[in-house]
């Protein structure tokens, strides 16, 4: 299946920048346990495992690009949050 015959760039855009919305409005959540967790908890990952799963055999550079910005996302995601929760912490001091 190619991924451009099913979506466009915005889809794309949206993915990247909002996977938890993009994922709750794109599927009807059908998906096991392992799905909602991946959405609770990394969507930015499940968004390249769905990917590589789909799309690896006709669109790779695409499915390394999500694995890019699964690990960079998520990575910088956790520095965000770290970092709001040492402000919040020293606020209540």
């Amino acid at each position: 299946m190619n991924y451009w015959d099913n979506h466009g760039i915005v889809f794309l855009i949206c993915i990247a920048i909002f996977p938890r919305l993009t994922l709750f409005f794109a599927t009807i959540m059908s998906f096991g346990l392992f799905g909602w967790l991946g959405f609770i908890f990394a969507p930015h990952i499940l968004v390249a495992i769905l990917a590589t799963n789909y799309y690896w055999d006709t669109n790779p550079i695409l499915c390394v690009i999500a694995w890019v910005i699964a690990l960079g996302g998520s990575s910088g995601e956790a520095k965000v949050a770290k970092k709001g929760i040492n402000k919040i912490s020293n606020n209540s001091l």
